[in-house]
């Protein structure tokens, strides 16, 4: 017995920036939106979707996001033209330690979440 697969990862934002990580997620990263449950609507927060994943962004306060190597990693196609991208968006790119068959890179969102871009070589 095993699972099958992964249904959604949750990260979580200071409660009330939900604008600026809609920006963030929708604009920049280019991840759609979906509508959470309205059996949840009222707790804060949003949905996305990534392929058939979703991407769960929860409300917490109290949380240094900078301080864990926690992070979601997202494989891409033209890691150069991503990195371009997002440095035009201000977004500071850290390389990350290579490893075979994979070129990556690291950021953090404007929250603090350790985020890795991922493209097979």
């Amino acid at each position: 017995m095993q699972p099958l697969s992964i249904h959604h990862v949750q990260i979580t934002i200071p409660k009330g920036s939900e604008a600026k990580a809609q920006h963030f997620y929708c604009d920049i990263m280019g991840l759609e939106e979906i509508p959470k449950p309205s059996s949840l609507a009222g707790r804060g927060g949003f949905w996305l979707r990534l392929g058939d994943m979703e991407i769960h962004i929860g409300t917490e306060d109290g949380v240094d996001r900078t301080r864990t190597k926690a992070h979601s990693a997202y494989l891409v196609e033209d890691l150069t033209a991503w990195r371009h991208h997002l440095m035009r968006q201000g977004v500071e790119i850290q390389d990350s330690i290579p490893i075979p068959g994979y070129q990556r890179f690291e950021l953090r969102d404007p929250f603090g979440n350790r985020m890795e871009l991922i493209e097979r070589k």
